[in-house]
C-alpha cells in the first residue's frame, strides 16, 4: 500500500483523501470512530462491527448506489460518498428520538390495527422512516449485466486462506490448475492457479453428481465483474470469523470483533480505540493483546483464560477478569464503560472504556456447505454447526470438500488433507465420499455461560438480531407464545433476515433457544441458507445463460 495519499473523494460534501488501493473504511477512521449509519426500527447509532465485510454497520451511498460496505469498497478520485440514513447526519439524527417514543421499536407489518382506517397511513409513514435506503439514483456506468466470462475447470477452491492456499499449493504440485475464490481486497497471487480476486462466490443448484460438471458457482467481484463457472470437484475453505455476543447495548458503536480492531487499528493520529475491554481468554485474545496490547485496558473472559494471555496481560499491566459476565455497555454514541459480574453470583463492578472487542469464540463460515445439502452436525464444544467430512475432507455431498477450519482442521491436519485429496484427483479417482459421524464433542464454555447470562436482570437493549433490531425479549415472548424452532422464530421475529444473513445472531439464537425449549440446538434447527451467500447484483444473476447443460463444455 503506498504511503502517500492519492485518492480525493467527499463523504457527506465533506472533503477526504485516502491511500490507494485502501479500504474507505480506512480513510474514515483516520479522524474518529465513524457512525456511518441508523439501525433499522430504532434508528439508534451504528459503527463498523466485523470489518470483513458481512455485518451492516459500515453501509454508506457511494455515487448513488445504497448498501455499498464501507471496508469493502475501495474509492477512486471524485467520489461522493453519503450516508443511508441520519437527518441531518447519523451522528446527530433527528429521528433517533424514535428509540424513545417507541421503546417496543416501529413494527411496519402488525403496528397499528386500530383504527383500521389509520392502518396504511401508519405503515406508509413507517415504511418510509425505514428501510435500507433510498434506490439508486442511475443504473451506473458498469452494471453487471451479464458474467463477463463463462467457464469450466476440474477443480474449484473457495478461500484462499493458509488451508486454501496449502489446497491449491498441492493441487499444483499433482499437476492441476484450480481456480481459486476469495473475498479478501488484497492481490492474491498463488502460482499455477487461476485466481478471481474480490470475490463473492453462491453456489447455483447442485445438478445430479453423475453430471460431468455437477456443481455451478457464480462469483461477483466488486463493482461489476462475475463469472459462472462449472466444476466436477469443489473445495471449501472459507474458514472462520468471530463471533458476536449476546449483553445489553451489544449494538453500541464501539463494539466490535477481533477482526475488525486488527484490520482497522486507526492509523492516524486517533486510533479507533484507545481503552478496549478484550472479551476472550484464548488465541484470538492473545493475537489483539500482541498486536495492539497498548490500546487495551482490560481483559475480560466468560471462561479460564489461557496462560500466554496471562503472560503477555501481565507484562503490559493489563488486569485480567477469569470467568466474567459481560452484562452490558453504557455510552450514548459509543461505548464509554461496561457492567461485569464474577460468575457464580459475583458482585456487579464496573470498567471505564472506549471499545469492547469481541475475541471470545469463532464460527465456521459455513453457508456454502449448507446451501449444497452438506450433511451437518452440531458441535458442543465450539456451539456451532460444522460439516460432517472423513479424513480427506470429503462431505456427504460428491465432489465436495471442506477444509481448515471450517471444517475444525487446521495448521498440520490441512496439509495432510491437501495433499491426500490432490494425490487422488492427480491419480484421476474421486476421494472417498464416505462420511461418518464426528465423536461427541464436550459441552463447551459458551453454554454454561449463557444460562447464567439469562437468569441476570437486564439492563439496555439485547439485541439478538443487529441487522433487524430484534430483541432478546422479542425472542423469548415467541417462545413463550409457543413458536418454536430457529426457523420459525425467524419468520415471526425476523431474527436472521439481516443483510449478514444470520452470521452473527444465529449461533448466539440456537443456544438461547435451546435453553428456552429445553432441548439440544440440533434439534432447535438451522435457518434455510437461500443463495446467494453474499448480496449479489440481480444482473450478474439474470444473465446466467438460460440452458446451463447446454453450455457446460464453453
Amino acid at each position: 500500500m503506498a504511503s502517500s495519499r492519492g485518492v480525493r473523494f467527499t463523504y457527506r460534501g465533506h472533503a477526504e483523501e485516502s491511500r490507494r488501493d485502501e479500504p474507505l473504511l480506512t480513510a474514515l477512521l483516520d479522524r474518529r470512530f465513524p457512525i456511518l449509519t441508523r439501525s433499522n426500527r430504532y434508528r439508534r447509532p451504528r459503527g463498523p462491527f466485523c470489518g470483513i465485510g458481512q455485518c451492516t454497520g459500515c453501509l454508506v451511498r457511494v455515487n448513488g448506489h445504497p448498501g455499498v460496505r464501507a471496508c469493502r469498497a475501495v474509492p477512486s478520485t471524485g467520489d461522493a460518498v453519503e450516508s443511508e440514513r441520519g437527518w441531518p447526519s447519523p451522528r446527530w439524527d433527528l429521528l433517533g428520538g424514535i428509540d424513545f417514543v417507541f421503546p417496543s421499536g416501529l413494527d411496519a407489518l402488525r403496528g397499528l390495527r386500530r383504527p383500521a382506517f389509520l392502518t396504511s397511513v401508519y405503515q406508509w409513514g413507517v415504511r418510509r422512516l425505514l428501510g435500507g435506503g433510498r434506490v439508486p439514483d442511475s443504473p451506473g456506468p458498469t452494471p453487471a449485466a451479464a458474467p463477463m466470462r463463462l467457464t469450466s475447470t476440474d477443480i474449484a477452491v473457495v478461500g484462499a486462506g493458509a488451508s486454501g492456499r496449502a489446497i491449491a499449493a498441492a493441487l499444483v504440485r499433482a499437476g492441476r490448475r484450480p481456480t481459486v475464490f476469495d473475498r479478501t481486497l488484497a492481490p492474491i497471487d498463488i502460482p499455477g492457479c487461476d485466481v478471481s480476486p474480490r470475490a463473492a462466490v453462491t453456489f447455483l443448484p447442485v445438478r445430479a453428481a453423475d453430471a460431468a460438471a455437477p456443481f455451478t458457482l457464480l462469483g461477483y467481484s466488486e463493482p461489476a465483474a462475475s463469472l459462472a463457472l462449472r466444476a466436477r470437484t469443489v473445495v471449501v475453505a472459507t474458514g472462520s470469523f468471530d463471533a458476536g455476543l449476546l449483553f445489553g447495548g451489544n449494538d453500541r458503536p464501539g463494539v466490535l470483533t477481533a477482526e475488525a480492531a486488527l484490520a482497522f487499528p486507526g492509523p492516524g493520529p486517533r486510533p479507533t480505540f484507545r481503552r478496549a475491554v478484550v472479551v476472550g481468554g484464548g488465541a484470538r485474545a492473545h493475537r489483539v493483546l500482541a498486536e495492539l496490547g497498548d490500546r487495551v485496558a482490560a481483559v475480560v473472559a466468560p471462561g479460564g483464560i489461557r496462560p500466554e494471555v496471562v503472560r503477555r496481560a501481565s507484562e503490559l499491566e493489563i488486569p485480567l477478569y477469569p470467568r466474567s459476565l459481560l452484562l452490558a455497555t453504557e455510552g450514548r454514541a459509543r461505548v464509554r464503560r461496561v457492567e461485569l459480574r464474577t460468575r457464580g453470583l459475583g458482585p456487579r463492578f464496573a470498567l471505564a472504556c472506549d471499545a469492547v472487542v469481541l475475541a471470545h469464540r469463532r464460527l465456521p463460515n459455513s453457508q456454502l456447505l449448507f446451501q449444497a445439502g452438506a450433511r451437518m452436525a452440531w458441535n458442543d464444544a465450539a456451539g456451532a454447526y460444522y460439516p460432517v467430512v472423513d479424513p480427506n475432507g470429503s462431505t456427504s455431498v460428491p465432489g465436495l470438500f471442506a477444509v481448515g477450519s471450517v471444517a475444525r482442521a487446521d495448521g498440520p491436519i490441512a496439509q495432510e488433507v491437501a495433499d491426500r485429496i490432490a494425490r487422488a484427483l492427480g491419480e484421476g479417482r474421486a476421494p472417498s465420499d464416505s462420511t461418518s459421524p464426528a465423536a461427541p464433542a464436550p459441552v463447551g464454555e459458551i453454554v454454561g455461560y449463557y444460562r447464567e447470562l439469562l437468569a441476570e436482570s437486564r439492563t439496555g437493549r439485547w439485541f439478538a438480531c443487529p441487522c433487524e433490531d430484534v430483541l432478546l425479549d422479542e425472542v423469548e415472548a415467541a417462545v413463550r407464545n409457543g413458536y418454536r424452532g430457529i426457523e420459525v422464530i425467524k419468520r415471526y421475529t425476523g431474527l436472521g433476515t439481516g443483510l449478514c444473513q444470520g452470521r452473527y445472531c444465529v449461533a448466539d439464537a440456537l443456544l438461547v433457544l435451546s435453553l428456552l425449549e429445553e432441548r439440544a440446538p440440533s434439534e432447535v434447527g438451522f435457518i434455510t441458507q437461500r443463495p446467494p451467500v453474499f448480496p449479489t447484483p440481480l444482473g450478474a444473476l439474470a444473465g446466467l445463460p438460460d440452458d446451463r447443460d447446454a453450455e457446460a463444455g464453453t
